[in-house]
């Protein structure tokens, strides 16, 4: 995009304001680091900008603590730009499965789904978070195509961003925005696990 400029112009009746101010669907996904710490970036300008955010993750423990957490509830505490409401659905996963507790988490994961489409319906926020919200439909606690269809009929003006591996082809094909973090190299590759101030 030269000077800012897109490369085409579609015939689809809107101005150049109405086209550039269209409600995103973004999906980072892909097998490396980064995917969430873009979208709380993401978050930042969002606050920046004075829109209400809620971030809603899906396979972080509500007892974790990450720094991004703690930075927006300040900024969405402070009175200077948007409101920040954070939810933590269920009692953290990650990648590894826990024997035993697949009914409990799905049945979190889908509450979770039906509270951001009440939200959606409400359009309680302008840019909602859905962290980790691919491993749900991957796993099969969420219908993929219900998550697509309410995501293509929110009404409004909602940006949302979806993070996570292994995103659906049908979520990527509905997605406005679509990024994949890919690994070239990793501190674990060499036996480091993560640290404070890197992953939280």
């Amino acid at each position: 995009m030269p000077q800012g400029k897109p490369e085409y112009v579609p015939e689809d009746g809107l101005t150049t304001r109405a086209r550039r101010n269209r409600p995103l669907l973004v999906v980072h996904t892909g097998p490396g680091k980064g995917k969430s710490t873009a979208a709380f970036g993401l978050a930042l300008r969002a606050w920046n900008q004075g829109w209400p955010i809620g971030v809603f993750q899906f396979v972080k423990s509500a007892k974790w603590r990450i720094g991004e957490e703690t930075a927006l509830k300040v900024l969405g505490e402070s009175g200077e730009g948007g409101t920040v409401a954070w939810n933590k659905m269920g009692e953290g996963w990650s990648w590894i499965q826990r024997p035993g507790s697949d009914a409990d988490h799905a049945a979190d994961a889908r509450e979770g789904w039906e509270q951001i489409k009440r939200d959606l319906a409400a359009e309680t926020y302008r840019l909602y978070v859905l962290d980790e919200f691919t491993y749900p439909m991957k796993w099969g606690w969420v219908d993929v195509d219900d998550v697509v269809a309410t995501l293509g009929a929110r009404p409004g003006n909602q940006h949302v961003v979806i993070t996570g591996r292994d995103a659906d082809p049908r979520l990527l094909d509905a997605a406005d925005l679509v990024t994949e973090m890919t690994k070239v190299k990793h501190p674990m590759d060499r036996g480091q696990k993560g640290q404070k101030g890197i992953e939280w």
